[in-house]
């Protein structure tokens, strides 16, 4: 019996090692959190944390200083003894790691900056000074910090439908920008003018999230894994010099007190610019203040809700232009911050691209609910946050090239593209990357087809050169961001989510049953915190369409698509029936036919093989009673052309078969056969054609639309390759 037992177990473990496998034990069995059907369950719940912080830039130290009241609702089933926060600053501490090796070895002729980013030759006292954690009555609480993360013991447990309100005071060197690899904040100096740009993002110690899923999401930041968090109401308390003009998530409070007459009577003005951006501040305003320099202070007001993260821009270098965008169910100011170092091309491009990927996004998903969308100018970075994001692309001497427009318009789509994934629909970035990547990548490219047809955007042709690589250090989409190297990052955690998503749009689901799901999918999961298992579950629950053997490959593997015509037969039927006495005639016909066929043709240059059919024997027919009529499937194929066509797959990822068959006429008819015909055999299918007239040509994905990396095996007749010999000729 426990031989038996073993014998079923092997034989059930190599039945499912296909690529039709179903997915159900790579994915966590769906409750009453996370169902089957890929929404929130009816106990499905999530934490939250509000937040009333009062921070103040010092301009001549450039330090940034503030203390915090965070309240934390335990919403969760669990009792909670202790709780983790981030400490995203104490990534620049001078021990952690910084991505420097990507420029590395050392090397004769190396620019000092890259030497910069290897070593940390100039040295930078980065992260948090903690000068207190404490209750709600200052008593001290006792804390623990593991480099970018800081545990908090409490004195009492929170249980469920709880709440602890405490409090942090903290400082930190705000870090220069150009001297840290990947930094997504900090300032930006201008030599020429002695004047800083204040990009202030991960600024404040930060609830870590606690879901169903992991528990405290406390996984160190490493640079490239992004966050996982709570979302809250937060009240900002920004204090900065009194020049200074501040772009932060939220709505500003004290715009009458902040700023002058004029820019705010302009600024109310704006709130009716429908047509095209106004102006708040101008350049003529920013370069007086450039020089004035200001030593007096300001505090700028601000009320978010509902957002899971703030980050703010300050500087006395901002120009500021508003445009209002409205939507079918919301009027959002769309607004952009710059310096005169991004003119003209800022004034021009920036608040336009902000309103398309707004009016776009929220046509294949909702209605952006907050009240500004920002986009602010800097150099070498684009990233998110909640209602702002910081940008880069800006001129040399007021000229931008075609390509390096088209760059910056595209980077401030996509970043504010990410209000949506994952401000709103909040993934966990610390995880998984390519779940707001991905599937921002895919919208922006949407954005851009729609707003900005000339520019290139991304498509399956895209990723074959990164799909084609070496695969010992090739990473799935399935993998923590942290795990890839930096040269590859684009590539698997945007462009190739963004493939497979166009894929699924363009070839295997259909566009609109796919944009009714992806749209069904952004609305079950708005402000809330969806895992992998639901973004599968959700597509196929939504759209009929069994798509296990999908993400399989395209996120699970690194197999590529690889698909070879590896033979065609082309067959006509002979005129003469079988009778009686022909039949031993016909039969040797056949048989010179089934030799002919064992043959691998190059072209169609040998003509039609032909073949006979007998009429079907009595005992094919089994116990049913009724017969078809032999003659008339003859005379059905009389004269058509049948082609039974050899595929192999040599690239190891299950595809649809996109065949174009040319006639000997010139026209030309395109076939989408499912990818299911591998089901039974996944590497190599032959399927029979049947057509009216001759075939000149076949080829597999013409159009590039299913990312074959090689389009050298995809034709019929095949292409000549030349001979070693003949090569030697054309180099020498």
């Amino acid at each position: 019996m426990v031989l038996l037992c073993a014998f079923a177990n092997a034989q059930e473990q190599k039945k499912w090692k296909g690529k039709f496998e179903q997915l159900d034990q790579f994915l966590p069995t769906p409750n009453e959190y996370r169902t089957g059907s890929g929404e929130p369950g009816t106990k499905y719940w999530q934490q939250r944390a509000d937040y009333t912080i009062d921070a103040e830039i010092e301009e001549p130290t450039n330090t940034l200083k503030g203390k915090e009241t965070i309240t934390y609702y335990n919403n969760s089933p669990e009792t909670l003894k202790y709780l983790w926060l981030q400490l995203d600053q104490n990534i620049n501490k001078k021990g952690n790691e910084d991505f420097g090796n990507y420029y590395g070895p050392v090397r004769d002729s190396l620019p000092t900056l890259h030497m910069q980013y290897i070593t940390r030759t100039i040295e930078f006292e980065g992260g948090y000074s903690i000068q207190s954690v404490t209750d709600k009555t200052n008593k001290s609480l006792p804390i623990t910090i593991n480099n970018t993360m800081m545990r908090i013991d409490l004195p009492v447990a929170i249980k469920t439908g709880e709440s602890y309100t405490f409090n942090i005071a903290w400082s930190y060197p705000i870090t220069d920008r150009s001297l840290f690899l990947l930094s997504r904040e900090g300032y930006e100096h201008f030599p020429e003018d002695k004047n800083n740009v204040y990009l202030i993002a991960h600024w404040f110690p930060r609830m870590c999230q606690f879901d169903d899923y992991e528990g405290w999401q406390n996984k160190q930041f490493q640079r490239l894994g992004e966050f996982a968090l709570e979302f809250g109401n937060y009240k900002i308390n920004i204090t900065v010099p009194a020049d200074h003009i501040v772009a932060s998530t939220g709505a500003l409070l004290n715009a009458k007190e902040v700023l002058s007459a004029k820019e705010f009577e302009r600024l109310e003005k704006a709130k009716a610019s429908f047509d095209k951006p106004s102006l708040v501040v101008t350049e003529e305003e920013a370069r007086a203040k450039e020089k004035i320099k200001s030593t007096a202070k300001k505090t700028w007001r601000f009320q978010a809700d509902n957002v899971r993260d703030v980050a703010f821009a300050s500087s006395r270098k901002f120009i500021w232009d508003v445009q209002a965008v409205k939507l079918p169910t919301n009027t959002v100011l769309a607004m952009s911050f710059y310096p005169k170092e991004g003119l003209p091309v800022w004034s021009e491009e920036s608040t336009k691209a902000v309103k398309n990927a707004l009016e776009i996004y929220s046509k294949y998903t909702f209605d952006y609910p907050y009240p500004v969308a920002i986009s602010v100018n800097t150099s070498n970075i684009g990233m998110e946050f909640p209602m702002i994001s910081f940008n880069g692309g800006r001129p040399r001497n007021g000229q931008m090239s075609d390509n390096a427009k088209a760059g910056m318009i595209g980077t401030i789509v996509h970043e504010v593209g990410h209000n949506y994934f994952p401000m709103i629909v909040s993934s966990d970035e610390r995880q998984w990357m390519w779940m707001d990547e991905g599937l921002n990548t895919f919208l922006q490219t949407r954005t851009e087809m729609e707003r900005y047809p000339a520019f290139h955007h991304t498509i399956p042709k895209d990723i074959v050169p990164y799909m084609k690589g070496d695969k010992s250090v090739m990473r799935p989409v399935m993998n923590t961001s942290d795990n890839e190297r930096l040269n590859a990052f684009g590539a698997n955690y945007y462009e190739k989510p963004t493939v497979a998503l166009t894929l699924l749009r363009e070839t295997i689901i259909g566009k609109d049953l796919f944009d009714k799901a992806f749209k069904e999918y952004a609305n079950r999961w708005m402000y809330k915190h969806p895992r992998p298992a639901d973004f599968f579950r959700m597509m196929e629950e939504a759209t009929a369409v069994d798509l296990d053997w999908f993400w399989r490959g395209w996120f699970f593997t690194t197999d590529n698509v690889d698909v070879s015509v590896e033979d065609v037969k082309w067959f006509k039927l002979k005129t003469q029936q079988a009778t009686i006495e022909n039949k031993t005639k016909n039969v040797k016909a056949g048989d010179l036919s089934a030799k002919a066929s064992d043959k691998v043709n190059t072209d169609f240059s040998q003509g039609p093989l032909p073949f006979t059919m007998l009429n079907t024997p009595e005992q094919a027919y089994g116990e049913f009673r009724s017969r078809i009529d032999d003659n008339v499937v003859r005379q059905k194929l009389e004269g058509k052309n049948i082609y039974q066509v050899k595929f192999k797959n040599n690239g190891g990822l299950v595809t649809p078969l996109v065949i174009e068959w040319t006639y000997k006429d010139g026209t030309k008819e395109t076939e989408n056969i499912p990818a299911e015909i591998w089901r039974t055999n996944e590497n190599e299918v032959s399927k029979v054609f049947i057509k009216e007239k001759e075939v000149a040509s076949i080829a597999f994905d013409p159009k590039g639309e299913l990312a074959d990396v090689d389009d050298n095996n995809n034709t019929f007749p095949k292409k000549a390759t030349e001979s070693k010999f003949d090569q030697f000729k054309k180099n020498n």
